[in-house]
């Protein structure tokens, strides 16, 4: 018995351990992050000119990696990529600032400006910044001149000894129709007045995919070498959480292999390259994604890049490994996806089936537990189809986890009821060993041999429990579908805390407490539930023990109270169902022992 509850103090103890860790640790860590971004950005509103990389008053993307073609490697730099920029008074300005064609899709808005044909300019109208619904739309990528440019670029670069004027910033391209809109090809050329025209034919799906193929007709009266290419940059440090359960940052898959940066990682080594056959590199934020995508069967060189200047510039490219042959008369299409939207799981898991993208599921970051995560999303996805609600889809979700392991469960009850119902003559066995620990122990082991009981049974309930929590607090911190989903009354978001607070009285008292003392409705119901489980469990025979575990319901319910209200709903659910069952299992024995439940 003392070696069970050792073991379950263990493990409340590790728990209570990460939550310090999260209480005074990371959250400070994260306030910090935030005072330093609102500094610099106040900073750059104050004086324009810290938004330029160089004197000049351009902004350019980090060169490019070398091709691994040998003696036909891709240039370092690519020529004429520096982009004239004047800090716009706002991103609307910066718009304002070239002709631009509208996009018009079904899930995404925006334009693309035809001086430099950057993607650089798209909302996400589905997706609002907070819960109200007048609040603005995500914009996800902004065009230089803006505060903040993201962008997405592809183009071609000549190999050497193969010179040929290439597109660049200052290129107007002309459009074959007035807008880009869904299944509706757009083609934008661009002659380089030496017989070889550049096109660009761009297509977006119903959702967040581009289509962005890279023609070259050659007249130039000899073979050209070029080597395309596609980069997504990033101009400025976003604010990140900083959350260590959840990565921000460079995102990709290449070889098959998971490759994540986080912005300080890079920041700290400039530059990651590796070879690969496909695979795609990209951003990513905690729901938003951009992603370059090349041809799958095409050997290319993917990286991650840092610049820091006046502003810094973080990069995510490719480059083909060799560079496509185009003789004199001929041409050559090269084809590319970009996805930049919303990380919708069965949406990425439809494009990574249709376009055959390595591992595209992987921009979900699903974390260690892979394989327990995403079952339990598509468990509760599932639930959520057929009930509507994602609250009540989690708690059927509990009644089937409790459904599952049923046969487990019950054996340990029933160790724990008999132990309970043994208390008094341990009790007695207390008394007549007095200060021998050892033959008290000895004469525990014996009874519980003679009963049939098995102390360690009792952990093995929580054991199991402890990755299936783990893995719902990952679902409902990273999945977006979990995003500002409603339960019931004041629960209006499942993936955030819940926002009520007696310490205020429930709004009622107009100050703000300290983070450690927010403690709302739902954890609180958490806590009387964990208590009155307590209850029912036998009391340890260590007095010491026994106070711990008297308060282990407060510190619990103040450690949950800081997690998604999703999770604090499962755990309450789940201890209500053990009550019960705890409770039908107590009476079943004391019937069959002739004694009666307490």
């Amino acid at each position: 018995m003392s070696d069970n509850k050792n073991m379950l103090i263990a493990i409340l103890l590790a728990a209570l351990i990460m939550g310090a860790w999260q209480y005074f640790y990371e959250w400070p860590r994260q306030q910090e992050r935030a005072r330093l971004a609102a500094q610099q950005a106040q900073s750059e509103s104050k004086d324009p000119a810290a938004a330029t990389t160089n004197s000049t008053g351009n902004e350019q993307p980090v060169a490019l990696p070398q091709g691994a073609g040998g003696n036909d490697a891709a240039p370092a730099a690519i020529p004429g990529t520096a982009t004239p920029e004047t800090l716009a008074a706002s991103r609307e300005a910066a718009l304002a600032a070239t002709p631009r064609l509208p996009i018009r899709g079904q899930r995404l808005k925006g334009s693309l400006p035809l001086k430099g044909l950057r993607i650089d300019d798209l909302i996400l109208p589905d997706y609002r910044e907070t819960q109200d619904p007048d609040s603005p739309p995500i914009k996800l990528l902004s065009p230089s001149g803006s505060a903040k440019p993201y962008y997405a670029q592809f183009g071609w670069t000549a190999a050497p000894g193969s010179p040929v004027r290439v597109p660049g910033p200052d290129s107007v391209w002309t459009p074959d129709r007035p807008a880009l809109e869904t299944g509706q090809p757009l083609i934008l050329s661009w002659d380089n007045g030496e017989g070889v025209v550049f096109k660009r034919i761009i297509e977006l799906d119903e959702n967040y995919m581009f289509s962005v193929s890279l023609r070259v007709e050659n007249n130039s009266g000899k073979e050209i070498r070029l080597f395309p290419y596609g980069l997504v940059a990033r101009h400025g440090k976003p604010k990140v959480l900083g959350y260590y359960i959840l990565h921000e940052g460079m995102l990709g898959v290449l070889n098959e292999e998971l490759q994540e940066e986080t912005y300080d990682d890079l920041a700290e080594a400039g530059a990651i390259t590796k070879t690969s056959t496909g695979g795609w590199v990209g951003i990513t934020d905690k729901y938003w994604l951009t992603a370059l995508i090349p041809d799958q069967k095409r050997p290319i060189a993917g990286s991650f890049k840092y610049r820091k200047g006046q502003r810094e510039i973080y990069q995510a490219d490719f480059i083909a490994g060799k560079p496509d042959v185009i003789a004199d008369g001929g041409n050559l299409v090269t084809r590319n996806l970009f996805f930049a939207g919303a990380k919708e799981v069965k949406l990425l898991d439809r494009y990574n089936e249709k376009y055959g993208i390595q591992r595209f599921d992987l921009a979900i970051d699903w974390g260690y537990f892979y394989f327990l995560t995403r079952p339990i999303f598509f468990a509760i996805d599932f639930l959520y189809g057929i009930i509507g609600n994602f609250g009540l889809a989690i708690i059927a979700f509990t009644f089937f986890v409790k459904l599952l392991f049923l046969p487990l469960a019950h054996k340990s009850y029933v160790s724990m009821s008999k132990m309970k119902m043994l208390q008094p003559k341990i009790a007695e066995l207390r008394e007549r060993c007095g200060d021998d620990r050892q033959k008290l122990n000895q004469e525990m082991m014996e009874l519980y041999k003679r009963e049939k009981v098995n102390p360690v049974s009792g952990c093995l309930p929580i054991l199991l429990q402890i990755p299936v929590f783990f893995s719902l607090y990952k679902v409902l911190f990273v999945t977006i579908e979990m995003r500002h989903a409603p339960f019931f009354g004041w629960i209006h978001d499942l993936s955030a805390p819940d926002p009520t607070n007696i310490f205020t009285l429930f709004g009622l008292i107009p100050w703000t407490p300290p983070s450690f003392l927010h403690l709302g409705i739902l954890p609180l119901i958490m806590g009387i539930t964990m208590y009155l489980q307590q209850k029912l469990n036998p009391q340890p025979a260590d007095p010491v023990q026994a106070k711990i575990m008297t308060f282990m319901p407060i510190m619990f319910t103040f450690l949950l109270a800081g997690f998604p209200a999703g999770l604090v709903l499962y755990w309450t659910t789940n201890n209500v169902l053990t009550i019960i069952q705890q409770w039908f299992i107590m009476k079943r024995v004391a019937a069959t022992h002739g004694a009666t439940p307490k």
